[in-house]
Formats: C-alpha cells, sequence, structure tokens
C-alpha cells in the first residue's frame, strides 16, 4: 500500500496551521496596536480645540420653573393660580433646501390656507399678512418668527390643528413655547393683600408685596434643572448629564372670605368714589375669637385724582395720630388700674379747661348748659367724644408729681404708657404682611415733658398707630380681654393636603378682665345708640363701637394750612353683635387738605353699617343672633 497521500496529507496540515499560526500572530500584534492605540488616545492624546468645537455639540444648562402654588381664600375658592400659555414661532426655512419645486409650491400653499387659520385666532393681521409674513420670512431665511399672542390651552388645540401645523414641526416648522401665566379670578379684588406676580417671579425687586411676595418661599417652589445638547434636531436633553427634577410650590390657604371681602369692598367705593376730596381709605373685617382678617380693602386715588384703586396698604402701611379712638385706651387704663369704678362717676364741667394744661374743651360749656349740670359723667364724656374728660382723666390720674421738682415725678406717666405697650399699642408685633408700621408713643425722659402732652395722650394726639392696631386693641374688648394676633394665612397645603398648620395666636392673655371689658363695652353701646354714631343704631344687628377723628399735620408742622384748610383722619371702630360679638372692625377716611370735614361717624359708620346689614343676611352666625331675637 502506498504512504504518498498520507505524507501529502500532513504536509498541507502543516502549511495550514503555519498560516493559521502566522495569521494568529498578525491579529494579536493589531489588536495590541489597536488597545495600546486607545489607550494612548484616552488618557494622553487631545484633539485640537478648533475641531473639537466644531465637532462636539455644545451643552447648555436649562433650568425647569416649577408650578407656583395656588391662593385659595376661607371656603376653597382660588384667588390665584398659574395657568399655561402658549406662544406659538415658526421656522419658515424648514424644507427649502430639499423641497423640488413642486413640492416648494405645496408647501406655501398650505402656508396660504395657515394664514387663513391664523387671521381667525389672531385677528389683529389679515390672512393676506400672515401669508406674506411667512412667505417674506421664508426668503429671508428666517428660523424664529413670532406667531400672534400667547394663547391658552383651547386656543392651542385649535392652532395645532391647522393646515400644514397639523403635519408636526419637521414638516411645517413650528415651535410652541410654554410659559405660566399668574391669573386673578376676582380681578383687583384684595389686590394689595394678596398681591402681583407674573410669570412665578415678583415684580417688585427687593421689596415683597402682599402675600404673594412674603410667602414667596412657599409659593414658588424648587427649580429643576437639566442639560441640553444641540443635534440635528434642535435642542434635546443630554441623557448622559444629571437631571433634577423641579419640585412645585405648595399653596396658601388664607383667611380672607372673598364674598365678605367683595361686600366690604362695595360698601366703601360706594361711599368714597364721589367725593374728590378723599385721598384714601380702608376697610378691615376681623374675626373675634380668632384673629382671622375676613377682608382688608385699601383704596387709594391712582396719581392723585384717578379712580380709587388697591395701590397702597393703608390698614398697615399709614399711622396717624387715632384721634377719639383712643379714648377707649384711656377709659381701659384708669379701670384697670382702679382708679375708677363705674361709668357713672363725675367730673366738673365748667369751662372746659383740663387742670395744669393748655387744653381746653370748648364742648363742654356748651353740655352744662343743656344739661343745666355742672358735672359731667365719664358715660355722658364718651358718648359725645369729651376731650376735657378723657385728658383729665389721664392727668388727675397719671399726672406728673411737682412736689419732686422739674423734670422728676414722672412715674405715674411711665405706669400710663407702659399700659399703652401693654396693650400692643406701642410696638409692630409679627404679621402676615410685609410693612406694618411701629407705633408712635412718646418717651418723657427724652424731652421736655408736661402734663399738656399726657393729656393729649389720653384724648387720642401725640401718638401714632395704624389702623390694624386700633383694631386689634378694641377686637380684644370684644374677646373680654384676651388679645388674638391679627392673621391672614389659615395653613400651607399641598396637593390638598395641610403641610403646616398657622392659625390664630395670641398676642396677650388678658389685656383686661372681663369685667372690664364688660363695661368699656357697655360705653361702646351707648356711643351707637345715643352718642356720635347713631347712624348704627338701626342696623341689623346690635353694634359697639367708638368714632375718631383728627387731623393730619403739614410740612410746617401745624393741623392747618394758610388757607384754613384741615387733612382729616375719620374713623369707625367696634365689633357686633354687641352683646356676643363675632366680628371686629374698622374704617377709616383720609382727606387732601379741605375745608370740609371729614368724621368719624360719617363716612366710616355708613359704609359699616351696609357691611354689617349685608352680612348678617349671609353669614351662618347671624341665625343664632336672630333665633335669641326673635324669642325674645
Amino acid at each position: 500500500m502506498s504512504m504518498e497521500p498520507t505524507v501529502k496529507t500532513a504536509r498541507k496540515r502543516d502549511r495550514i496551521g503555519v498560516i493559521l499560526y502566522l495569521l494568529y500572530v498578525v491579529l494579536l500584534v493589531a489588536a495590541t496596536v489597536l488597545i495600546l492605540r486607545l489607550v494612548f488616545i484616552q488618557a494622553f492624546w487631545r484633539p485640537e480645540p478648533k475641531i473639537a468645537d466644531a465637532l462636539t455639540p455644545s451643552n447648555t444648562v436649562s433650568f425647569i420653573e416649577p408650578d407656583r402654588g395656588d391662593i385659595l381664600d376661607a371656603e376653597g375658592r382660588l384667588l390665584a393660580i398659574s395657568c399655561p400659555t402658549y406662544q406659538f414661532y415658526m421656522d419658515c426655512t424648514v424644507l427649502k433646501e430639499t423641497n423640488t419645486p413642486a413640492q416648494e409650491q405645496a408647501w406655501l400653499a398650505k402656508a396660504q390656507d395657515l394664514a387663513a387659520g391664523l387671521a381667525v385666532e389672531f385677528p389683529d393681521k389679515s390672512a393676506d399678512d400672515y401669508y406674506k409674513l411667512i412667505r417674506d420670512s421664508r426668503s429671508a431665511g428666517k428660523k424664529y418668527v413670532r406667531i400672534g399672542n400667547p394663547v391658552d390651552r383651547n386656543a392651542y388645540n385649535r392652532i395645532i390643528a391647522l393646515p400644514l401645523f397639523r403635519e408636526g414641526r419637521y414638516r411645517s416648522g413650528m415651535i410652541v413655547e410654554q410659559e405660566q401665566i399668574r391669573q386673578y379670578p376676582y380681578g383687583k379684588l384684595a389686590r394689595r393683600t394678596i398681591g402681583f406676580v407674573r410669570n412665578n417671579k415678583s415684580q417688585v425687586t427687593n421689596t415683597h408685596i402682599g402675600l404673594e411676595g412674603k410667602f414667596d418661599y412657599v409659593l414658588h417652589g424648587q427649580e429643576g434643572k437639566e442639560w441640553m445638547r444641540v443635534t440635528d434636531y434642535g435642542r434635546v436633553r443630554n441623557s448622559d448629564s444629571t437631571y433634577v427634577r423641579a419640585v412645585d410650590g405648595n399653596d396658601l390657604r388664607i383667611t380672607l372670605n372673598i364674598d365678605y371681602q367683595d361686600i366690604a369692598d362695595k360698601a366703601l367705593r360706594a361711599e368714597i368714589t364721589e367725593e374728590p376730596d378723599l385721598e384714601g381709605a380702608c376697610l378691615v373685617l376681623m374675626e373675634v375669637g380668632t384673629g382671622a382678617i375676613r377682608a382688608m380693602v385699601n383704596l387709594v386715588r391712582e396719581d392723585g385724582d384717578g379712580p380709587f384703586e388697591e395701590i397702597q396698604n393703608l390698614a398697615i402701611g399709614r399711622k396717624g395720630e387715632p384721634g377719639s379712638v383712643f379714648k377707649t385706651v384711656t377709659l381701659m387704663s384708669v379701670l384697670n388700674d382702679g382708679y375708677i369704678k363705674s361709668l357713672d362717676e363725675t367730673l366738673p364741667a365748667t369751662n372746659g379747661n383740663v387742670a395744669g394744661t393748655s387744653i381746653r374743651d370748648a364742648h363742654i360749656p356748651d353740655y352744662v348748659r343743656q344739661h343745666h349740670t355742672n358735672k359731667i359723667s365719664i358715660l355722658d364724656g364718651f358718648k359725645i367724644s369729651s376731650n376735657y374728660v378723657f385728658a383729665t382723666l389721664a392727668v388727675k390720674n397719671y399726672g406728673i408729681d411737682k412736689s419732686k421738682g422739674r423734670g422728676k415725678g414722672l412715674e405715674k406717666t411711665e405706669r400710663f404708657l407702659q399700659n399703652i405697650y401693654n396693650y400692643k399699642l406701642g410696638e409692630a408685633f409679627a404679621f402676615d404682611l410685609d410693612g406694618l408700621q411701629a407705633p408712635t408713643i412718646p418717651n418723657p425722659s427724652t424731652r421736655y415733658w408736661t402734663d399738656t402732652d399726657l393729656g393729649s395722650i389720653g384724648f387720642g394726639y401725640s401718638t401714632e398707630e395704624t389702623p390694624l392696631h386700633i383694631l386689634t386693641f378694641y377686637n380684644a374688648i370684644a374677646n373680654k380681654g384676651r388679645m388674638m394676633k391679627p392673621y391672614l394665612v389659615e395653613n400651607i397645603e399641598k396637593d390638598g393636603v395641610v403641610t403646616e398648620r398657622r392659625g390664630p395666636g395670641v398676642l396677650n392673655a388678658a389685656i383686661c378682665s372681663k369685667a372690664v371689658a364688660d363695661t368699656i363695652t357697655r360705653a361702646l353701646k351707648a356711643v351707637t345708640e345715643d352718642g356720635t354714631a347713631k347712624r348704627l343704631k338701626d342696623a341689623k344687628c346690635a353694634v359697639a363701637g367708638k368714632t375718631g377723628t383728627s387731623f393730619g399735620t403739614f410740612p410746617n408742622g401745624q393741623y392747618q394750612d394758610a388757607s384754613g384748610r384741615r387733612k382729616y383722619q375719620g374713623t369707625f371702630v367696634g365689633f357686633f353683635p354687641a352683646d356676643q360679638p363675632q366680628y371686629s372692625i374698622i374704617c377709616v377716611v383720609y382727606s387732601k387738605p379741605t375745608n370740609r370735614q371729614f368724621q368719624g361717624g360719617g363716612i366710616p359708620a355708613r359704609a359699616i353699617r351696609t357691611v354689617i346689614d349685608q352680612l348678617y343676611n349671609i353669614d351662618p352666625c347671624f341665625r343664632t343672633e336672630l333665633k335669641r331675637t326673635t324669642t325674645r
């Protein structure tokens, strides 16, 4: 048997093995070189900067705006809400370079149909105007042409269904940008209290306006962040980079009742709109037991002579001499300190001069003649708002002890002033809005002091208070001496769930005893039944309150100008129903220099009468009062 085929076969196998071995070596060397090259490129090689910039898509950071939280009234009705709007733009160069002449004509025909639809949605331009805008922009190579104005979701759905746009972004060039716009369903109602923002950003730099500004940290939420890169299809998210999701803002549930706000706003406007001599006015309604503010109206003439608008918060931002509403402070002080026991106690009533001072009340001689007496009771003095009676009470009980020499003997005076601070009428307490002014209380140790200064404070001059301070004091009387802190924010909520309860707070647990509060309430009822606020006598429920009138000063420090004109501040403050108080209320009007009179028993009392009568018809708390009155 021949061995030749076997030898040939073996030799052939040897050649194949050598070839495979050589191929293996070549591939091994190539792989080693490739690996080393990759390591070199990764670790050491750097491309030319110009080439790298040209070939590497640019990355930019994009901030994601959170949805701003809503503001709701006490009943859950929306007072401020963020809604999406859509602004359309158009890349008029889309498909221009790749279209054949026939395709270009077809595209322009669709654009003409689109223009007809846009003219319906945005009537500011005709269909021909829109078609000319698109055609000319296409010829000029414009890639970002604004179309119309921002629209809501319903209009957005109609516009994206128009000819050409319905074919999508890459065939029509349609670009849509979404933006959150702040809307206020009740218009300008309570605008100064609620505040104002646009696009989730405060409108006044470094200044907080209303609740929108003060609670911006709650409403705004936290911005998100994403990195974007440019591609042939536009800017897209870079999935290799960090993405931080936006956290939407929380909601505010506030104490305002928008129905009560509307009633108060209309009542005040009805009284002041036709009064050209008035500069502004405010009205605040507060719940007695909690301090919750149910309505806060602030009206000021725009540009001095225009219509009344909510452009300043007078209730917290304007302080002035309170006038006779401060006499209640003096009355509480002498009752608390035991200097008088009864409102029926009397003072001598002759010529109206306050002993030891330069104060004279010209109304006292008239009172003496009308009542055929030389005495006046504290109750009568309160009803007719006598400066003599309350200056005398202050000076007689808290005056300077002259036996101790000049500049001394102020211990009782300082006691009286300390009482004022105890009633929280000397400090700016914490409040849910920025801008609450601190009252001005004179300090005897920093100036030459006389009993005339003390007497002046006794009837409401030489001090400055905001309307909210005065209302808070009277609210405490209605609450039997317990002083509640006024507040506007009830809860902070997230998706309907309460995350933080704020609610009522106490400023002073007892500024007076229940007996003292009842005694003062008797005096306040006398004012509305037979005193300076008789306009409220026939209101639908009994009202307890006090009028006050004071004068603003001119640049020369005087209370009237060279023409004899005055700047009036007329106030009424009180609570109702008088025997079972549910609400306290204050109304203040401010006049321009005028020869007319604007007193607390006029416009403020009338406006409050309207508010009370209308609330009586709709507020459930008065059903009990009505039933009680009917039973009696």
